[in-house]
């Protein structure tokens, strides 16, 4: 079933910068093959529920495997029948806006 998510995914306790071990997680996102887009509060993820959930755990997993503590916020949207809901979704916004 079709699953669109915002997720946070960030270490805690472990310095004021933390844009590198952020990155480590972002990669992870991005080399799964999945839709998916990065924004300064959250990484949207969008295909099949087991698909989604297996890189939100693979991408927790790069620092908490660290011994690195870690924190993530999840949102899903499971909607059946639906597909891109990542862009379409803003799109049907943006053409109300643009009336």
């Amino acid at each position: 079933m079709n699953t669109l998510i915002a997720v946070a995914i960030a270490p805690c306790g472990v310095g004021e910068e933390l844009s590198a071990e952020v990155a480590e997680v972002v990669r992870v996102i991005r080399e799964s093959g999945l839709p998916n887009r990065t924004t300064s509060m959250f990484t949207e993820i969008e295909g099949e529920w087991d698909e989604v959930m297996d890189v939100v755990k693979r991408a927790t997993f790069v620092l908490a495997g660290r011994g690195i503590r870690t924190e993530v916020v999840l949102k899903a949207d499971i909607r059946p029948g639906h597909t891109d809901m990542m862009h379409r979704k803003v799109a049907k916004v943006d053409e109300i806006l643009e009336k």
